[in-house]
């Protein structure tokens, strides 16, 4: 876990240190890499984006932090060989999958493959156009065990071309590489397809060929692009260059039916800049989430749902550029009920549970797209806890998660544990879109409860062996663990493995929403909402 590199910041701080990382995953394979893509005349995946896209500054880059501090043993993998990512081209959103041929060749790597797999689960729920930018020399051999054969691995990528494409969502593929064995298969299963000159594809290259069937053919004749133009008739558009492959892109683009454009037409009460001071770095310290409410939602249109009940969360309704929205958010100030009890910030107890379940009920019947915001350290434990229902209200609200059908989208603002993460719209809940503050922490329990479980096991597992552990020995056991788990925790290492979209700076927040709240409506909703059998 050494490559997790922990900081002692205040937020604003640790934003801008996760900024200077995010610069330097955006070079990719760096100069090596971009030298080999001018050599051969191509432009790097990043290029092609900046000249695809009406407006650089407003593409959406999800998944950048995939693979961080992964496959170190092969050199490392930044942002997974693939950019991928939101922008709009020809005045239309669309989702932009691109492998990054600097890296590795653009080969494809088992988080290479979940990214892919994620950027069309998006595309396919909020009907965005899919444009594939490929430039990849296909799987990556040594590691194809993990990325071939499972329901969930490369194949999947091409069962997902055909059922988008049988939703009406077009897809658009260009060639602007290398496109080899397997990959073929995605640009032929796609609407549209374009091959710059130079490019190739084929299932076996010349090596391959010859060894299997003994014939002696160039790349050119086996799977150029003028040979797939003029005689096996597999592409439809032949260009000479990556830009004029691009122009040609933009302007097929531009055939589809055009949307009203989104313009950011209201305020927030509070300037969005205040929140880098709102909240503590280390997520210890107390605040109030209305305070940070403020600077997300329209001025002046949040309504406060059982605002004196299960005060924990905090639910209620507002607009966000317009657009009607119902907020679940953790609030961290500790409160007395009416019965005279203290109830932790950023616990859940049977109260909140019961309340935000009872709130994502009825968002589902007014059919208002859900928020939430987490910083939650879990349900509340105990003799009184149990005796209140804890378990009971906790499946309640799971339940209500589970079998919501309007879009939802998740942003963590802190922490992030246990089954507060499944409660509040976790990964597995299939929030459309999840994100996460720098300081975001990702993890089954607190760092200081979590390394001291599992020194106890460690230290009753050397006791059975015979192993006596002296005071420095434990020590050192003790701090070996915590550190491991912190490393864990950052939020980097589950941005690395596709549990977060993105870190986001937290003043970008609404802005964020602005975007894509308009994306996860365009999809009409058509089942029906029911929860089956919940406890009471």
């Amino acid at each position: 876990m050494a490559h997790v590199k922990t900081y002692s910041l205040s937020l604003r701080d640790l934003s801008k240190k996760i900024l200077e990382e995010e610069a330097i995953i955006r070079e990719g394979g760096g100069p090596s890499g971009k030298e080999r893509q001018e050599r051969l005349g191509r432009l790097t995946a990043r290029e092609r984006i900046k000249r695809l896209v009406d407006n650089p500054n407003k593409f959406l880059e999800l998944g950048l932090w995939a693979a961080y501090g992964m496959y170190e043993e092969w050199g490392g993998l930044p942002a997974a060989g693939c950019v991928t990512g939101i922008g709009e081209i020809s005045g239309h959103a669309c989702m932009i999958i691109a492998n990054d041929a600097t890296v590795k060749a653009g080969a494809m790597f088992p988080q290479s493959v979940k990214k892919v797999l994620h950027m069309q689960r998006i595309a396919y729920e909020c009907r965005l156009p899919i444009i594939y930018l490929v430039d990849s020399s296909g799987v990556f051999l040594p590691l194809q065990d993990e990325i071939f054969p499972d329901e969930d691995d490369f194949g999947r990528i091409f069962r997902n071309n055909a059922v988008i494409s049988a939703a009406g969502i077009p897809q658009y593929a260009a060639i602007m590489g290398n496109c080899i064995a397997g990959g073929g298969y995605l640009p032929v299963l796609c609407d549209k397809l374009l091959m710059t000159e130079g490019s190739g594809l084929y299932l076996a290259g010349p090596a391959l060929v010859k060894a299997a069937i003994g014939q002696v053919v160039d790349t050119e004749e086996l799977g150029g692009a003028a040979m797939h133009a003029q005689i096996s008739g597999t592409v439809d558009f032949r260009e000479a260059n990556d830009e004029e492959c691009i122009e040609r892109l933009r302007s097929l683009v531009d055939l589809l039916p055009h949307e009203e454009p989104i313009s950011e037409r209201f305020e927030p009460a509070v300037n969005p800049q205040e929140l880098l001071d709102l909240i503590p770095a280390e997520g210890q310290h107390e605040y109030d989430v209305h305070k940070l409410l403020q600077c997300i939602v329209d001025k002046n249109t949040f309504q406060e749902y059982k605002a004196e009940y299960g005060t924990t969360l905090v639910t209620g309704y507002a607009k966000i550029n317009g657009i009607p929205v119902g907020i679940v958010a953790s609030q961290r100030i500790r409160s007395t009920t009416a019965r005279g009890e203290v109830e932790i910030g950023g616990v859940l107890y049977s109260d909140s549970a019961d309340k935000a379940a009872r709130f994502i009920l009825d968002c589902n019947q007014t059919r208002v797209p859900l928020i939430f915001f987490q910083d939650v350290v879990g349900f509340m434990v105990g003799k009184d806890a149990e005796q209140s229902g804890i378990i009971r209200s906790g499946a309640k609200l799971v339940n209500a998660v589970s079998n919501s059908i309007v879009p939802k989208i998740t942003i963590i603002v802190g922490n992030s544990f246990g089954a507060g993460n499944y409660a509040l719209c976790g990964k597995a809940y299939d929030p459309q879109f999840i994100f996460a503050w720098p300081n975001a922490k990702y993890a089954v329990m607190g760092g200081d409860q979590a390394s001291e479980t599992l020194f106890h096991v460690q230290q009753k597992s050397a006791e059975r062996k015979g192993i006596k552990l002296d005071e420095k020995a434990a020590h050192q056991l003790r701090e070996q663990l915590k550190n491991k788990y912190e490393a864990q925790m950052d939020i980097r290492y589950g941005a690395a493995r596709g549990w977060v979209d993105g870190i986001i700076q937290p003043q970008q927040t609404r802005s964020l929403l602005v975007q894509l709240l308009p994306l996860v409506l365009r999809k009409p909703l058509q089942a029906q909402f029911h929860t089956g059998v919940i406890q009471v």
